[in-house]
């Protein structure tokens, strides 16, 4: 069977099996919690409950944990535990953004959805021989420029927000593309940028996501009022 405490040596910074062999890509893991405890700040502020916007931040929280296990413990669990949280957000996140940025019905949004996690691989392998490593996320980048591009028509101000989103996402891929190509001259690699990217990411996504809620509420109030 499969050695789930098998060592993994897959980043520039790691140069032996021990826990804290990549600090730089341990302690980063940080800067998910932040954007996690930042979006909860606005989640507490704001009424009546977002619970969708809730179940984005608890996955984001379990992201930075899983991270941090898998930067230190380096196997094949704690890379589970590493790559579940990000493929759930990624779902849920385009399953949510359809249905509020978009205005999609439960079922176009989940079978679009569904649609995306079974193209993803084959996009990810087709794009691998360019970005390595990075390919898997390719398909969720291009996931927030075509949102975006769908919801240009209700509400500008979530576009341009998710466009931006999209632009951090590309310097993020950068950096998690390039921790092996540039090793040799940086000793500790580029792949804790990548964390520090990526936590605004996860953070512009969801400030997006209960904005919108925020904007659709006032929107139905305000038609209230002049009805």
């Amino acid at each position: 069977g499969m050695d789930w405490t098998e060592s993994l040596d897959q980043y520039c910074e790691r140069l032996d099996a021990s826990f804290w062999a990549e600090p730089l890509n341990a302690v980063t893991n940080a800067a998910f919690l932040v954007a996690a405890a930042l979006a909860l700040r606005i989640w507490l502020q704001r009424a009546p409950r977002d619970w969708s916007a809730l179940a984005l931040i608890g996955v984001v929280t379990a992201t930075g944990i899983g991270s941090f296990l898998f930067h230190t413990y380096a196997n094949r669990w704690s890379m589970l535990a590493d790559v579940i949280p990000i493929a759930i957000f990624i779902h849920l996140y385009l399953f949510l953004a359809l249905r509020r940025f978009v205005g999609a019905g439960a079922v176009v949004a989940g079978g679009t959805t569904a649609l995306f996690l079974v193209a993803s691989p084959f996009i990810g392998r087709l794009a691998a021989p360019l970005v390595g490593s990075s390919a898997g996320y390719l398909p969720a980048l291009a996931a927030i420029f075509v949102v975006g591009a769908l919801c240009l028509g209700r509400s500008r101000d979530t576009a341009l927000g998710l466009v931006a989103t999209g632009v951090l996402f590309t310097l993020s891929l950068t950096f998690r593309t390039l921790d092996g190509p540039v090793c040799s001259a940086l000793p500790f690699g580029t792949h804790f940028l990548w964390h520090v990217c990526n936590a605004g990411v996860l953070f512009l996504l969801m400030w997006l996501y209960m904005r919108a809620a925020a904007a659709g509420a006032a929107g139905k109030t305000h038609g209230a009022a002049t009805a």
